[in-house]
């Protein structure tokens, strides 16, 4: 029998049930878990009132680097990553997040996405784990160039240190401005290196371009077999985005262009897009960017993440269904159970007995404003706005 020290009940809430309706209703949480809807308990449990609150499942954000600026908030300026990572997880319970991948970039380059970076980023996050608020983990965004780390990874996977893989490929983006002549002084202050040894690092690697494809095929079989999900980032054609399919990796990140997040549809593939560009009204990449908002409404995006910036993933789902491109629970989905799927976590993402306490607590307010008021992350109060 659980002990009412542990159990717990929010009331008068207007709950997000899996349906997609709310419904006005009480939750009761005990040992961390969902255990009652619309039952009152005995008298004797604690009571949380979330009268003019939504009751919401926890946001789970598969994709989120702005810890970077945490770490290195200007160029060259680094601080001590437990404090950085500290620092992020108050922002990501503050924002709804309950559930959160840190998206940590393993790079060919040197510096700040270079391996020593990489080792000293996982060892801090597991230094600190214990003390923070969300469930963190680790989604590994490992460039496909990176040749000198692949046995390396293939272990990190075979171990359990990574729980979500993304390849990327920035080498032809970063190609291109070499041959366009254009300023590379950010890649030049993030790996420390000079013009001539990075455009001399470049191109060494070009003339493996061949390698890449048994280098990742090696790293998805790996976490098939460690039942690791796998996405690939910035699909630009089809043939690329049928490829990484062909291997098990059913999640495209970022689709560059039309003809890839067609293809990610037509494939029934987890189509990941960036809050921030819901809120912003497009793609801080300009106009060669997809418009999220356009491709949701399309049928064509299915989870939302924070990418660069955290607190727009709380606020886009209101923002789709307030502009009338999806019903708010569908919206919801994006931020909750999808992510939560497409990431193989089947205990959290909706509000049934059984799954995980992650909720949050939302006023709304007036003229279409909304204050986060409480955070719980497996029943366990980690953001509270005011006492409850």
């Amino acid at each position: 029998m659980t002990s009412e020290v542990n159990k717990f009940c929010i009331e008068g809430g207007r709950v997000l049930l899996p349906s997609g309706e709310t419904q006005e209703t009480d939750i009761v949480i005990s040992e961390g878990k969902i255990d009652a809807i619309g039952v009152s308990p005995a008298k004797t449990v604690k009571r949380i009132d979330a009268s003019g609150c939504m009751v919401l499942p926890g946001i789970v954000d598969l994709h989120g680097d702005a810890f970077e600026r945490q770490i290195m908030p200007r160029p060259g300026v680094t601080f001590p990553l437990e404090i950085a990572f500290l620092d992020t997880d108050r922002q990501l319970v503050a924002n709804g997040i309950t559930t959160g991948f840190h998206g940590i970039t393993y790079s060919w380059e040197p510096g700040l996405r270079g391996r020593e970076t990489v080792i000293k980023v996982l060892t801090a996050l597991k230094k600190v784990s214990g003390g923070l608020g969300a469930a963190t983990k680790c989604h590994l965004r490992f460039e496909t160039f990176n040749f000198a780390a692949v046995d390396e990874v293939v272990d990190w996977i075979s171990n359990g240190k990574i729980h979500f893989l993304a390849f990327n490929n920035h080498l032809p983006s970063i190609r291109k401005k070499i041959s366009e002549d254009l300023p590379l002084s950010q890649f030049l202050e993030r790996t420390g290196l000079t013009k001539i040894d990075f455009l001399s690092l470049v191109e060494s690697l070009s003339e493996r371009e061949s390698e890449t494809t048994q280098l990742i095929e090696k790293l998805a079989k790996t976490a098939i077999k460690s039942s690791i999900s796998m996405a690939s980032h910035d699909d630009k054609t089809s043939t690329i985005r049928q490829f990484y399919n062909s291997l098990g990796c059913h999640i495209s990140e970022f689709p560059l262009t039309t003809e890839a997040i067609t293809q990610a549809h037509e494939l029934g593939n987890f189509i990941v897009l960036g809050a921030p560009n819901i809120i912003r009204g497009g793609s801080h990449m300009g106009k060669s960017g997809l418009s999220a908002s356009r491709n949701i409404k399309a049928g064509m995006g299915d989870i939302l993440c924070s990418d660069y910036y955290y607190p727009a993933l709380m606020q886009a789902p209101f923002n789709l269904s307030e502009n009338k491109i999806l019903d708010f629970g569908s919206s919801w989905r994006m931020v909750s159970k999808a992510p939560a799927e497409a990431a193989g976590l089947t205990d959290r993402g909706e509000i049934i007995e059984g799954k995980r306490a992650d909720l949050i607590l939302i006023e709304q307010l007036d003229l279409g404003e909304r204050k986060l008021k409480a955070t719980f992350v497996n029943g366990s109060p980690v953001y509270r706005s005011c006492w409850l």
